[in-house]
């Protein structure tokens, strides 16, 4: 298969775990693009102006290497006609069984996508973090580094699940919503806030 080159738009922590799978897939990495400071360099590589100038890179995919659901919403609705790169890092486990992963979605080391499994468009599948079967994920969700989501779970658009929080099987999580570091969910969330502790529970 033909190396992909792919440019990274973010410059943050984030683009440097992303940078390291395309390099681990055995792509190659043109450059990024970075709204904030657009000139000089990162990693090594050049720093190719803003988002805006996707446009001059027509044979590049392009992956969004950012923490923020709103922003990675954002950015992906400013580029009609983008082509966008799915970063699985080698150590990731995928079923091959009726799984499906959205475009632009990265999926970290260690982590474990299991049959059945829906994960939608620019989602993160953090290190070590598990998505059982039959799991729908929706778009710009954010599964963080040792979550575990049971069998059966529907987590909505732009949702966070913190560090190590867990979603017990059948359970459905709304849209806009942050779990807490830790928090155990038992029961549906069908309002967007931020819920913590064990059972999760809804703060102000």
């Amino acid at each position: 298969m033909r190396a992909e080159n792919v440019i990274i738009i973010g410059a943050g922590g984030h683009a440097k775990v992303v940078a390291d799978i395309v390099l681990l897939r055995g792509d190659r990495i043109t450059g990024f693009l970075d709204e904030i400071h657009p000139a000089g360099d990162f990693l090594g590589y050049p720093k190719l102006g803003g988002v805006a100038e996707y446009e001059k890179f027509p044979g590049c995919s392009f992956i969004i290497a950012i923490g923020s659901a709103l922003e990675r919403q954002r950015i992906s609705r400013s580029m009609p006609g983008a082509i966008w790169y799915t970063a699985i890092h080698p150590d990731a486990v995928i079923s091959k069984i009726d799984t499906r992963i959205g475009e632009g979605t990265v999926i970290m080391a260690d982590a474990v996508v299991n049959p059945g499994a829906r994960i939608g468009r620019h989602c993160i599948i953090n290190s070590g973090s598990i998505v059982e079967h039959d799991n729908r994920i929706e778009d710009f969700a954010h599964i963080s580094v040792g979550a575990r989501v049971a069998g059966a779970v529907h987590i909505g658009e732009k949702t966070w699940v913190g560090a190590g929080a867990v979603v017990s099987n059948g359970v459905r999580v709304c849209g806009g919503c942050m779990l807490g570091a830790g928090a155990v969910v038992v029961r549906d969330i069908t309002e967007a806030g931020t819920y913590v502790g064990v059972p999760a529970r809804k703060i102000k």
